[in-house]
């Protein structure tokens, strides 16, 4: 694996890793109670920790395959939810979400920074990078 993919997986993982971490210190230290969305979103970002550690460990860019397209969904599920936050007229669409409303913004920093909008920004960042490194990967195998 040549080393600009490598660097760029680590990236991703790292993006993952903040990402993982973060979730957990908003919901253990801050107790902030997820809504179901969120969990969504929690089940689509834990694994690509994994997924993009072990491929970084074998030196496999495959990996980047698996984690492009948990990050494609995640960052659709994202967007959504920060639309619910943020656009009233899909409030009253708003399906109720269990014991948490989706709608709730526990943070928001600058007027726009919610938990939503920091997940969709790390799934946006570990799209990109997991799609570059497939393209990458391609033009290998071509040479």
């Amino acid at each position: 694996m040549k080393k600009k993919i490598e660097n760029l997986m680590l990236f991703g993982w790292a993006t993952s890793l903040i990402a993982t971490l973060g979730s957990l210190y908003f919901s253990q230290v801050r107790l902030f109670e997820p809504c179901t969305l969120c969990w969504y979103q929690r089940i689509l970002m834990y694994p690509i920790v994994l997924i993009l550690l072990i491929g970084i460990i074998r030196k496999d860019s495959s990996a980047a395959i698996y984690s492009f397209f948990l990050s494609i969904i995640g960052l659709c599920l994202s967007t959504y939810h920060y639309a619910l936050q943020k656009m009233t007229f899909l409030n009253d669409a708003a399906p109720a979400c269990g014991r948490v409303p989706c709608t709730g913004q526990y943070i928001n920093w600058f007027g726009f920074i919610t938990i939503p909008f920091l997940a969709g920004t790390a799934f946006l960042i570990i799209s990109i990078v997991s799609y570059v490194v497939i393209r990458n990967r391609r033009g290998e195998n071509k040479s």
